[in-house]
Parts: structure tokens; sequence; C-alpha cells
């Protein structure tokens, strides 16, 4: 992949999240700076597979904080292809109700077309996030050095944004999220 021009246009269909969530006022935390008090963006890069929910789970428990936003972003071939804009739009969806349930923090989601990497440093490029979070899609070291990463390509050209690469969660692992729901003391 070629680092993506700064003049180069890409194309952007904006996801209207669901009215259930509702709207939370700014928290008043005391002996807090503005910076903290208005809270962080955060892009999460998100798509249909396992470890790319892996990420987002662990980004909620992990990293994401009460006045936090979650940008999740999704590349995709077409955004005009309307298949794929439902199935995306039904994913984030989901992902925004499970942000504000599990860490009660304010999503906002974009598909963007093009090629996953370029576009989610572009995305990292306009809102200068406080990190880009993504998962890996699993490959062995030598597939992915042989056919390229979007996670390696990010952590590579995304100047504007640490990249936090979450690994992949081997078989048979349970997700975070579910750990803290049950109540469990796993790690």
């Amino acid at each position: 992949m070629e680092p993506l021009m700064e003049d180069e246009e890409y194309s952007v269909r904006e996801v209207v999240l669901p009215s259930l969530i509702p709207v939370v006022p700014e928290p008043e935390l005391e002996r807090e700076d503005g910076e903290r008090r208005r809270g962080r963006d955060v892009i999460i890069s998100v798509d249909h597979g396992p470890n790319s929910k892996h990420a987002f789970d662990w980004a909620l428990v992990h990293f994401c904080r009460l006045a936090d936003t979650v940008h999740l972003v999704h590349a995709v071939s077409s955004v005009k292809n309307d298949v794929v804009y439902e199935m995306s739009q039904a994913l984030m969806e989901k992902l925004a109700v499970e942000a504000f349930q599990v860490a009660m923090v304010k999503s906002v989601a974009r598909i963007v077309e093009g090629e996953a990497g370029k576009v989610i440093c572009k995305e990292a490029e306009r809102l200068k996030p406080a990190a880009v979070i993504m998962g890996t899609r699993g490959r062995s070291l030598v597939r992915s050095v042989l056919q390229g990463s979007v996670s390696e390509y990010c952590f590579h050209n995304c100047k504007s944004a640490p990249v936090i690469i979450v690994p992949g969660k081997e078989a048979g692992d349970e997700s975070i999220v579910s750990w803290t729901k049950s109540g469990d003391s796993k790690p």
C-alpha cells in the first residue's frame, strides 16, 4: 500500500446511529483540566471479523473512559453498494449500543470507501484522536510480511496518533466484555 496523498479525496457515508442511546450530559469532573473533562476522541477500526470485535471489546474495557467519543471507522470497497452499506450500518449500530452499555461513551460511525490502511490514517489525520485502536487479522508473521497488513501499514504511516494493535484472541478464549458482565475475576 502506498501513502494516501494529502489532496486525494475519498467517499464517506455517515451512519445515523439508533436513537435508543440516551443523550448523556457532559460529566462535571472536579479538579480536572478542560481536555480531560471534554473527553478524548478514539478511533476504533472495525470490520465483521472476530479479531476486530476483540479489539473493540479491549478498547472499551481498557482504554475508553466516560467522557470519550468513540469513532467507529469501517473501510469498504464501495459506499454506493446498498447491501454493503446496510450490513456495515447494522454492525455500527450494534457496536454503538454496546459501547454505550459497557463504557457509557458516545459513538460516531463512518463507513469510508477505499483501502483500509489509507482511510484509517486519513481519518486519524482529520480527527487527531488520542489513539487508533485496531485488531489483527490473525495471519502468521511470514504471511503478513509477504501480503502486507492493514495494522502494519497504519503502524508505519499514521503520524497523527499512536496506533494500538490488539492481538487476536486465541480460539476458545472468551470475550473481554463477557468477563466484566458476568463478574468473573479473570484478568
